[in-house]
């Protein structure tokens, strides 16, 4: 599916939020830099953008790329990502403690276990290293339902019209939807190798960015109690 709308996904992505992923993106980066990390893995990386926004905030730092998309990954070292790997997130190929940081951009959410990617990331980073996770939720209040109905009816008619894959679309809404979000996702981040989670809501709740640093001695035995499989999110 990935691979599919990898031509048009940087388009879709810029119209359907009206622009406001760059501000996103550029919000996650400044946190980085404020933890100057030297290594950072981005996993999910997509068509590179959080990486070469983490690479202009801190120029002297190695960052790799990582996506299980072929496609999406030609793409990130034609825009300049130079450190690019095919590979699963839920079975990195790294040694224990590579990285002072790991990303995480609308990617999570797509992993088959979310638990067992985040003790996956606890192992590959260095002792107090840092998470980033930056997703979509459901935003609280009177923009609830009618975000709901655009990620339901609207959304996905408009992507599948600029990328001509409607379905991949109407998966997103749904995964949306499903994804944990507040202190049902923060909670999961402790309960996987994790400590002082924290939830920045921004753009009126429509995505969130969550922080914490790794937990020593990190636990990698108990698994999350909730997965992809397990639906449940805060009420």
């Amino acid at each position: 599916m990935f691979n599919r709308i990898a031509r048009r996904y940087d388009v879709a992505n810029h119209l359907l939020s009206g622009g406001i992923d760059f501000w996103w993106r550029h919000r996650a980066a400044e946190m980085i830099k404020a933890w100057q990390p030297g290594r950072v893995l981005d996993l999910a990386c997509g068509t590179g953008d959080l990486a070469l926004a983490i690479d202009r905030k801190l120029p002297g730092a190695e960052i790799t790329a990582v996506d299980f998309s072929s496609e999406m990954l030609a793409l990130a070292r034609r825009k300049g990502v130079r450190r690019t790997l095919l590979a699963d997130a839920l079975h990195l190929p790294f040694a224990e403690r590579s990285f002072d940081c790991v990303t995480v951009a609308f990617g999570l959410r797509n992993m088959v276990d979310w638990g067992a990617a985040l003790r996956e990331i606890a192992r590959v980073l260095t002792a107090n290293g840092h998470l980033l996770v930056l997703d979509f939720l459901m935003p609280r209040g009177l923009l609830r339902s009618g975000y709901r109905y655009y990620l339901r009816r609207l959304l996905p008619r408009l992507a599948g019209a600029i990328t001509g894959q409607e379905q991949a679309y109407e998966y997103l809404a749904s995964s949306i939807q499903s994804f944990p979000s507040g202190k049902v996702m923060t909670q999961l981040i402790e309960d996987n190798g994790f400590d002082t989670a924290v939830a920045f809501p921004v753009t009126g709740g429509i995505t969130s960015i969550y922080t914490a640093q790794k937990r020593n001695p990190v636990s990698l035995v108990a698994p999350s109690a909730v997965s992809a499989t397990d639906r449940q999110q805060e009420s």
